[in-house]
């Protein structure tokens, strides 16, 4: 098998015969064992439930019994995905931190469909902060560059997918956890419309921010994840009851006509120069592919950004405030320190902040959709940073900076918009750069049609690290 298999192929070639689940599986756990040492995408290495789910998996192929979608396929999931017999540390000292009745929704979704779960990946610690390192599991680390940082929160994700270790991964996006590892790292991942996929059985940091949603190499491996992962759950009430479209089959249609706005004001302001160049060009491509590409002035993000910090400040807190009071020297310095802020922050001013989230939301409906069709923007300012040097200096320093990598993804938190991090090319260091696409709500598969139709006339997605 090839070292990094793409995941919507390995589905199809399983189904055609050409490999079989156990080989599929077993490739993945070598690769597990012989690189992750270094990597550290793993925190929980499922290895004899995966070699047993595989075989009755290769079984049942034989007997003409196909589960679903992903039948044989390896995946892993973010260590905040309740799965049954695993431990959920959320990233913590403790290994059950987190505990549920019910297994994670999107996790289970995707096992009933096929997949094989791998194990449980790394993560900050309480899913806080954007540049993937953990005081607890040791900091994941870059492929492309094992000394640089690989993006978080959902770092392991973005690793594992990355080095081929699984060919897909559940993350979850409060702030850019799905985007900034999937640009850093030189993969695909998809932030879905908030109430897209359920959050049942997933540790939440701010319920009104969180995301969950695919990471892979490919716009069409994420299309057929969130096939499987979307749509209405009763155990979750802030999923939405409208049924998920066919993201698969609406792939190969026309991307001729779209409206493809690129914003005059934020977005490329303050950016790397390799970076700018590179997303730039990635909006050529698409006017090559017959997008209308149109400039356009979008109500201020910086405002929303603030708006998206201050309330997920507040509930982050209200929800593990627990940990703080009763066991604060478990923490790391920044986790205990951004908590810490969700305390002073008033009421009053947590309630105005929702007020005027949807005040904003409702403006840029009026404002950018009746404009465009889709966002074409940047993911991350600059090539994954140094890690030593990011987490060098005073902690408002190493906070202050955190904000700023991560200051391109939150606008769209705040809004709940689904946004596809693509791969765009590679910095003189060899360092990955990304731009992302932005939808109207429940749109995506006008954005992943878009990142599919890029992909298709580019191979930056099938570049790989070499790991030898």
């Amino acid at each position: 098998m090839a070292d990094f298999p793409r995941l919507a192929a390995t589905a199809a070639a399983i189904r055609q015969g050409k490999v079989s689940p156990i080989e599929v599986t077993r490739h993945c756990l070598d690769r597990v064992a012989r690189l992750d040492g270094r990597l550290r995408a793993f925190i929980t290495v499922d290895a004899d439930r995966a070699l047993g789910a595989a075989r009755r998996l290769e079984e049942e192929a034989g007997r003409g019994q196909w589960r679903g979608a992903l039948h044989g396929v390896p995946v892993a999931f973010k260590d905040l995905c309740v799965i049954r017999g695993l431990p959920t540390s959320c990233g913590t000292r403790t290994a059950d931190y987190f505990t549920a009745e019910q297994e994670c929704t999107a996790a289970s979704r995707l096992l009933a469909a096929g997949a094989v779960c791998l194990g449980k990946l790394n993560m900050t610690e309480l899913a806080m902060g954007a540049l993937g390192d953990n005081p607890h599991h040791g900091h994941a680390r870059n492929p492309w560059a094992v000394e640089h940082c690989t993006g978080g929160s959902s770092s392991g994700s973005g690793v594992a997918v990355a080095a081929g270790l699984a060919l897909g991964a559940i993350g979850t996006d409060t702030g850019g956890s799905i985007r900034l590892p999937a640009a850093a790292c030189g993969i695909t991942g998809l932030k879905p419309t908030y109430g897209r996929v359920s959050r049942a059985g997933a540790m939440a940091l701010s319920w009104s921010n969180d995301h969950l949603g695919p990471m892979a190499r490919a716009a069409h491996d994420c299309a057929l994840m969130l096939q499987v992962m979307a749509g209405p759950d009763p155990l979750d009430a802030t999923a939405s009851a409208r049924p998920p479209d066919d993201y698969v089959a609406a792939l190969d249609g026309p991307v001729r006509g779209l409206r493809v706005g690129v914003p005059r004001n934020f977005f490329f302001q303050g950016l790397d120069v390799e970076m700018e160049a590179a997303v730039r060009q990635a909006v050529a491509t698409l006017a090559t592919l017959g997008a209308r590409v149109e400039e356009i002035h979008l109500p201020d993000p910086q405002v929303l950004n603030d708006i998206t910090g201050l309330v997920s400040r507040s509930e982050s807190t209200a929800l593990h405030g627990g940990l703080l009071r009763e066991r604060p020297h478990e923490l790391g310095a920044f986790t205990r320190a951004r908590l810490e802020l969700g305390l002073s922050v008033p009421a009053h001013d947590y309630l105005q902040a929702l007020r005027l989230r949807a005040r904003l939301a409702r403006t840029f409906t009026r404002e950018v959709w009746s404009e465009v069709d889709v966002l074409a923007v940047p993911v991350i300012p600059e090539p994954a940073p140094p890690l030593r040097a990011a987490l060098e200096g005073p902690l408002e320093e190493i906070v202050a900076r955190q904000g700023r990598f991560s200051r391109l993804t939150r606008p769209f938190n705040g809004l709940g918009l689904p946004a596809l991090s693509l791969p765009c090319g590679f910095s003189t260091g060899g360092l990955p750069l990304a731009f992302q696409l932005v939808g109207r709500p429940f749109d995506e598969a006008t954005v992943l049609r878009l990142g599919h139709a890029y992909q298709r006339a580019t191979d930056w997605h099938t570049r790989e690290p070499d790991l030898a």
